[in-house]
């Protein structure tokens, strides 16, 4: 259900993907939201199940694959909506950043995890050196970074290592799956300027599904 003529006509959420490989997963996720209630731990107990789809062929939609030209977070970036719970708990979704393109630096304010489907991309992380008092100024360092290649993943636990960016390197767009316990393109999050210490309030939103109006809220 990733065909952008017609996404605002289908119901927003739910699966808007409807395959075996994602029911899969969101039952897993559900199943341990139940079972473990520490986050760090219900994490990696995710991981077999995640694995397992990043490792699957043929579930992810072509029109869940492209460039997005009216990106909010510019340079053709694509998010698309695979699953969202409509308490705004969880989300699965595509993001497709194509050649050459990197994302702003962000955060992402939830737990759970992201992986290369396809495509390679350097990832750079950063860790925060100031209090967090000032929501408009932050202070950071590099923490590290690497290349990540399909079937690759790494978990988020925030508040550590939950700023970072992602750069394609592969000459075929990338395309990373994020697993988050919030609805990430429609809560307000951060993008930072590392250079200048600017922090702005931004929401990415879905190519393919609305936020709701009091989003912002």
């Amino acid at each position: 259900m990733c065909d952008l003529d017609h996404a605002h006509q289908h119901q927003p959420y739910g699966f808007l993907v409807d395959t075996p490989e994602i029911r899969g997963l969101i039952d897993e996720t559900h199943r341990l939201r139940a079972a473990v209630h520490d986050d760090a731990t219900r994490v990696e107990a995710l991981r077999p199940a995640f694995r397992a789809l990043l490792a699957a062929d043929g579930w992810l939609p072509a029109t869940c694959a492209q460039p997005d030209e009216a990106s909010r977070m510019g340079g053709g970036i694509g998010q698309y909506a695979l699953y969202r719970a409509e308490d705004g708990s969880l989300c699965l979704f595509s993001l497709v950043v194509p050649v050459g393109a990197a994302t702003p630096v962000h955060d992402h304010l939830a737990w759970g995890l992201v992986g290369i489907y396809r495509g390679r991309q350097d990832e750079t992380v950063y860790q925060r050196l100031d209090d967090g008092r000032d929501p408009a100024r932050a202070r950071l360092e590099i923490a590290r970074r690497r290349t990540l290649a399909p079937g690759e993943f790494y978990t988020l636990l925030p508040p550590a290592d939950d700023i970072h960016y992602v750069k394609t390197v592969s000459e075929t767009p990338s395309i990373s799956i994020h697993l988050l316990a919030n609805d990430t393109a429609c809560v307000w999050r951060h993008r930072f300027d590392p250079a200048s210490g600017a922090v702005t309030p931004f929401r990415s939103g879905y190519a393919n599904a609305p936020c709701p109006p009091d989003a912002a809220s």
